[in-house]
């Protein structure tokens, strides 16, 4: 089995990487992390893993600029059945669109769209939230999924981000996380996967969840 992170200049990649190998360095059926810039060598992937830092349009422009990798990566996912977990704005893209700065549009592989965190959706007298939403959350698990099987109830994982997928279908919001109200935590369909926080900074909580995605087959 063949894992690829795909780097598209969205930074991140280092750690992003680090995680995956010490997650996958006692499990069996993995021979291999490599990370991705050519739609070649994202035909011969059997997992495939999008990390996103920053701007959705420019995580979106990012990827746009490399011949072919939107077309060949949706191919991968949505044709193919590969499984697919993408990380913070490679979670959000999986949206119809994004309204950061501009009106964006995503990969659509999950109906919703990503907005502005609110500073005020707070009760009435409470100090408004910090924006960016940056540190432990826990995680509240919604529907039962095999990648976060074994998870303590009062789990938490680490955030950094100032918008949030709002999706149409809540049967696709796997996990939950409270920042002033409920946003999604973990988005899912079939073979695709989506985490807004990092797990590669979620310590032993993140490294669960990498092993369990490395053992994923749906």
């Amino acid at each position: 089995m063949k894992l690829g992170i795909i780097d598209y200049g969205s930074g991140n990649l280092h750690s992003v990487e680090h995680a995956l190998v010490h997650a996958a360095a006692d499990l069996k059926g993995v021979s291999s992390i490599e990370r991705i810039t050519t739609v070649d060598a994202l035909t011969r992937c059997d997992q495939i893993v999008l990390p996103g830092v920053g701007h959705f349009a420019d995580c979106r422009n990012g990827l746009m600029a490399v011949d072919g990798m939107v077309d060949v990566l949706h191919d991968a996912v949505m044709v193919r059945g590969l499984p697919f977990l993408g990380i913070c704005v490679g979670m959000q893209l999986l949206a119809d669109e994004g309204y950061e700065g501009k009106v964006t549009k995503g990969f659509g592989w999950i109906a919703g769209c990503v907005r502005p965190l609110s500073r005020s959706s707070q009760p009435d007298g409470a100090p408004e939230l910090k924006i960016p939403h940056m540190g432990w959350n826990t995680l509240h698990e919604k529907i039962e999924h095999p990648v976060l099987a074994g998870l303590d109830k009062a789990a938490q994982a680490y955030f950094v981000h100032s918008y949030f997928f709002e999706t149409a279908s809540p049967n696709m919001v796997i996990a939950t996380t409270d920042y002033g109200t409920d946003i999604p935590a973990v988005v899912g369909r079939d073979n695709i996967l989506g985490t807004q926080f990092h797990p590669e900074k979620s310590q032993q909580v993140g490294q669960q969840i990498l092993r369990q995605f490395l053992l994923w087959r749906p």
